[in-house]
């Protein structure tokens, strides 16, 4: 992907314990962007957060939670981020899980590989 004022930034907020089968699902979509040729995906973990249930999942030390929030940022041309968010929704369907997309616009100053 070259310099784009008018790129877009996908945002995928799951749950660390939703899995495709024995699968962690953020693994299962970060390969699948890799997979439809994305410029890249990253996964953070969230220590707290809460979705629509409500439930406030946390790592505090006393109550480590295996159900964390992860959220999977993904930054291309707008045209394949729509067609990777539909792969998004067949993995939700697929998995039953909840969860969150949101598309945000990004500009994209530099976007080079290191050594």
């Amino acid at each position: 992907m070259e310099n784009n004022p008018n790129a877009k930034l996908l945002r995928i907020f799951i749950g660390e314990s939703d899995k495709l089968g024995q699968k962690p699902l953020y693994e299962v979509i970060v390969f699948e962007a890799k997979k439809q040729g994305l410029s890249g995906a990253t996964v953070t973990r969230g220590i707290m957060g809460f979705g629509p249930n409500s439930k406030v999942h946390t790592a505090k030390l006393f109550d480590i939670s295996t159900d964390l929030p992860l959220i999977i940022e993904i930054v291309d041309t707008e045209e394949k981020i729509r067609d990777f968010t539909l792969t998004v929704e067949e993995l939700f369907e697929k998995t039953k899980s909840g969860g969150l997309i949101t598309l945000e616009k990004a500009e994209v100053i530099r976007y080079k590989a290191g050594r």
